[in-house]
């Protein structure tokens, strides 16, 4: 969002945002990494396998933009906002192509989209309230979090669905330098005890997602 509103103004911005994220089709900026490559043959059982974990991808991504939203909020600095708006651009790209993908698979997203987007906004804030290299040293430990399960669900995906591949592949680079950069801005390092519980939450997020 504009680094110029004021806050009343972030306020309504995040709230449109939010609406957006829920309710609208995802729309992206950039190709996506697939939309170049064949659709391959895969099995109705290996189909099921690839949707499922690109349900959790996507509800990953509807996660990450309500963190951003709730963190953007509180952020004291612009330089801190501009820094998450920009990767927040970047994640709606991934919530596209983790839609579209999922759209081309047969598959659905998770039904508890409202639940991911609720909670993780409240993360968001809680972690804006505490200072900028605070706030950003979540975005380093999240995008940690993130990308090492993206390399994960890369290696559970069937052999013969490079589409999924191409679009995990890129958004692990990408969220790789969400957390570099968050770092290079003064992203404090996490205590143990909170590093801890966001990995409880987001493997949650993915069991849960995984089936509903």
């Amino acid at each position: 969002m504009p680094t110029a509103l004021a806050w009343p103004d972030r306020l309504i911005a995040t709230l449109d945002q939010g609406l957006r994220a829920v309710a609208a089709p995802p729309a992206s900026t950039r190709p996506s990494p697939a939309a170049a490559l064949p659709e391959p043959d895969l099995s109705p059982k290996e189909r099921r396998t690839s949707a499922a974990l690109m349900r959790v991808n996507h509800a990953g991504e509807i996660a990450a933009q309500a963190l951003y939203s709730g963190q953007s909020l509180f952020a004291r600095s612009t330089a801190t906002r501009d820094l998450l708006a920009n990767a927040a651009r970047e994640e709606r790209d991934h919530l596209a192509w983790c839609d579209a993908r999922i759209d081309e698979l047969g598959g659905r997203v998770s039904r508890l989209t409202p639940l991911w987007y609720a909670g993780s906004f409240a993360i968001g804030v809680l972690a804006g309230l505490r200072t900028d290299a605070d706030n950003l040293g979540f975005v380093r430990e999240t995008e940690r979090q993130v990308e090492a399960h993206l390399r994960d669900h890369l290696a559970r995906l069937p052999a013969l669905d490079t589409k999924s591949a191409a679009i995990l592949t890129r958004m692990a680079e990408d969220e790789a330098h969400h957390g570099t950069t968050a770092a290079l801005a003064g992203g404090a390092e996490l205590p143990a005890a909170i590093r801890g519980c966001m990995t409880i939450g987001g493997e949650f997020l993915r069991r849960m997602a995984l089936i509903v």
